[in-house]
């Protein structure tokens, strides 16, 4: 169980880095198209085009920063060990999905198998948050019962 825990927390770690990847891309080519834009007789537009690059700029800066709490908040989790109870970096097992207690990124695929990534502040990370082997919820309507915690 440690080496599933172990590889999705990697993949949650690679999904952030992709994220943080664009993010700085992103701002790379809005700096150099600022920098790239000469000043014609239309100053006007020349100014307005710069706010957007600068406004551009400020998202992808954002998106890095918010990219750099996750990775924050997955060197935290640990990545060994079992647990008896649903914690961040738990396996949960149910009858409608497996679930990996990290960070919200998706469907991570794992030998043929499908895990949600989600984080312990969205409303299936409360659910499962303290949840053990025998528990069972409601999330939108569908039952859930808990098979095994890891």
């Amino acid at each position: 169980m440690d080496d599933l825990k172990k590889e999705l927390h990697q993949l949650c770690v690679n999904h952030v880095r992709k994220i943080m990847e664009a993010a700085e891309l992103a701002i790379a080519d809005a700096q150099k198209a600022s920098t790239d834009d000469t000043k014609s007789s239309a100053g006007d537009k020349y100014e307005t085009g710069r706010e957007m690059m600068q406004q551009e700029t400020n998202r992808n800066m954002a998106q890095l920063n918010e990219a750099n709490k996750l990775l924050v908040a997955l060197n935290r989790i640990p990545t060994t060990g079992i647990s008896t109870h649903a914690e961040p970096g738990s396996v949960i097992i149910t009858n409608s999905g497996n679930f990996y207690l990290a960070i919200s990124a998706g469907s991570l695929a794992h030998e043929g198998k499908t895990y949600f990534a989600v984080s312990p502040a969205s409303p299936v990370g409360n659910m499962l948050n303290g949840k053990k082997a025998g528990d069972e919820f409601t999330l939108n309507g569908k039952p859930y019962k808990i098979a095994s915690v890891a």
